[in-house]
């Protein structure tokens, strides 16, 4: 794994990072794909997949690989939660304590030298609950 500080970074790494950090939305390699060609409209979709994993190889991203969905990238790199909407596959950030306290009983009950964890939380966001008790919707 190549580390942050051995990898370049390039003007189309820095528009990657730039407008990653700009959303909270947990966007697709193709929804950063529309993003960043507002900046680079000559940028090719394959340059930014590539990007994307070598950033996220190195740490500077996030790749989060929720519930057989798109694979999806955050700017935030430090240890959090997500959760998922089960009906529109909206992913957002849980505002809450990362439990480092779970590497600890699962080291304990495994034997393994546990260094994280990953724990996808799902439910349905409010936008599609409010739409479900829509009396339109029935």
């Amino acid at each position: 794994m190549e580390s942050t500080a051995n990898m370049r970074l390039t003007t189309q790494r820095q528009v990657i990072l730039e407008e990653l950090a700009k959303v909270t939305s947990h966007p697709t390699a193709n929804e950063v794909y529309d993003m960043v060609r507002r900046r680079l409209p000559r940028i090719g979709l394959g340059t930014v997949y590539r990007n994307l994993d070598l950033m996220a190889e190195s740490g500077m991203i996030l790749k989060i690989e929720v519930g057989g969905t798109q694979k999806r990238f955050d700017a935030t790199t430090s240890p959090h939660y997500h959760i998922r909407c089960l009906e529109c596959g909206r992913v957002n950030d849980i505002d809450m304590d990362f439990q480092t306290d779970i590497n600890t009983a699962a080291a304990n009950e495994s034997h393994y030298q546990i260094y994280s964890h990953h724990i996808e939380f799902t439910g349905v966001c409010p936008t599609c609950t409010k739409k479900a008790d829509s009396p339109l919707s029935n």
